[in-house]
């Protein structure tokens, strides 16, 4: 046989074995190709075939674990925001109370072109340029209100009984990630207790690609100056896994943050800390967690409780100890979020909880013991509302302003002898004990409080408490030598 036809043949049967390999793969795809085609086909009403793509992606992942997804064209954009911290808009927090119910303002942002041209917290938005949004859906006012940085936007706003116009000019809008205890009279964060300056406060609301350059400028801003340390990080759901480690490293000079797995239990990647530190390791520190922390926030906690680096305090974490890749699809026009790996703290513990965990299992990052603290949902509520209105000043005069109006209403009732209300105030305040409401999370039983209440953060109380108490201790002289009878 010539040489050049047993070439042919060799080159021939490795083009068969090619597409017999992707016909392998690609024949899951052609069977949802063909039925697409036939229900645009035969089906009794139009339907969109952008959508039927979009479901049969939303079933595949279904399969899947609850942290793998699909991340379709009109959510990849807001997704990518998150991960970039910084999104072109007009600079709004907004929410919607009730379907087919106009969006509302919860508040303006600091500095943003919003506030500039006169957005107040619980503003309706009824129109965005000649699009009635009055029945709109949230995602579909937002993706209306974003547009090219420099562009104007004409918003028809309800406001009471009055609905009038505002124009806005789009800006770059930043998010921030590294937030302090509240803001100063210039609106710049104060990353120190108003309680008790002596302690450093820092929450991390979530893990961005700027998240590490934030949080070195606020560290080499306090320079040490502070005897000790609280890292915040309830609520917080993770983000980049590159991120939870720069953020680790800036505390430790070496050893382990985290290592992953793959499939089958197979090591992959370790991430070890770099010489050199920003905070003094002798300043004592905590890190609180809560059943909101999940991910790169609990890869955080768990490697500084490992290392013996920081206390945790709250509750009991989210116990999300997978990594997720972002895989492109459509040319980059959406993607697939796939779980890939499973990160493991220094001790070699998996965080995971996995679907079948009960509470005497291992998961998550537990807070070390007199840390202990579950709060209850009025709590909670009053948390969060401390939160939002430390970051947004004009939510924090407006509650102000509400709580002027009934101090003032109250006072009317008490000149006419009307006791009704006192009375009332005294049934409310009785029910935020946490014998009346149920724990918010997972039932577990506090630790002892430390000392009195000094915010309305219970968590953080003691958090508090046990600084001070490190902070005591180290201010107290050694003790002379004993005499010895011999």
């Amino acid at each position: 046989m010539p040489p050049r036809h047993l070439n042919f043949i060799l080159f021939s049967a490795m083009v068969s074995l090619a597409c017999y390999t992707t016909y392998q793969f690609i024949r899951p795809a052609i069977v949802v190709g063909d039925a697409i085609q036939l229900i645009d086909r035969y089906y009794v009403e139009p339907i969109d075939t952008d959508k039927l793509v979009d479901g049969a992606m939303d079933g595949v992942t279904g399969q899947l674990d609850e942290n793998s997804s699909f991340i379709a064209q009109s959510d990849y954009q807001a997704f990518q925001d998150t991960i970039n911290q910084e999104f072109a808009g007009i600079g709004i927090l907004i929410e919607q109370p009730a379907e087919d119910q106009p969006v509302r303002v919860i508040t303006p942002m600091v500095g943003s072109p919003a506030l500039a041209a006169g957005f107040r917290p619980g503003d309706l938005i009824v129109r965005v340029e000649q699009t009635d949004t009055s029945a709109m859906t949230i995602s579909d006012v937002s993706s209306l209100l974003r547009g090219p940085i420099g562009t104007q936007v004409d918003v028809g706003v309800r406001r009471g009984d009055e609905t009038f116009d505002l124009s806005v000019k789009r800006e770059s809008i930043p998010l921030e990630s590294v937030v302090g205890d509240h803001r100063d009279a210039d609106d710049r964060w104060v990353y120190r207790l108003k309680e008790d300056p002596r302690i450093a406060y820092i929450r991390l609301t979530t893990f961005g690609e700027k998240t590490p350059e934030e949080l070195e400028a606020v560290l080499r801003d306090l320079d040490n100056d502070f005897e000790a340390m609280i890292l915040d990080v309830r609520g917080n759901g993770g983000g980049l896994l590159t991120t939870a480690v720069s953020v680790c490293d800036m505390f430790l000079d070496d050893g382990l943050i985290v290592s992953t797995k793959i499939r089958g239990g197979v090591p992959e990647d370790r991430w070890e800390a770099s010489p050199g530190v920003l905070v003094n390791p002798e300043i004592p520190l905590v890190v609180m967690v809560n059943s909101g922390s999940a991910s790169a926030s609990e890869i955080v906690a768990a490697c500084f409780q490992d290392r013996g680096r920081a206390a945790v305090a709250g509750v009991r974490s989210y116990g999300k100890g997978t990594v997720q890749n972002i895989l492109p699809l459509q040319f980059g026009r959406s993607a697939l979020r796939l779980t890939v790996a499973t990160f493991y703290r220094p001790s070699d513990r998996s965080i995971h909880r996995g679907l079948n965990a009960t509470e005497e299992d291992e998961w998550g990052v537990t807070p070390n013991p007199g840390l202990m603290v579950p709060i209850t949902e009025s709590q909670a509520e009053k948390i969060a509302d401390r939160w939002l209105q430390a970051s947004y000043p004009l939510l924090a005069q407006e509650a102000q302003s509400e709580t002027d109006d009934d101090a003032n209403a109250t006072t009317d009732e008490e000149s006419t002898g009307n006791d009704d209300s006192s009375a009332d105030s005294a049934k409310d305040s009785s029910g935020d004990t946490p014998q009346d409401d149920p724990l918010v999370d997972d039932g577990e039983v506090a630790d002892p409080p430390l000392g009195p209440p000094i915010t309305e953060d219970p968590p953080l109380d003691q958090a508090i408490h046990y600084l001070r108490d490190l902070i005591r201790q180290d201010a107290l002289p050694d003790a002379p030598p004993q005499a010895v009878a011999a």
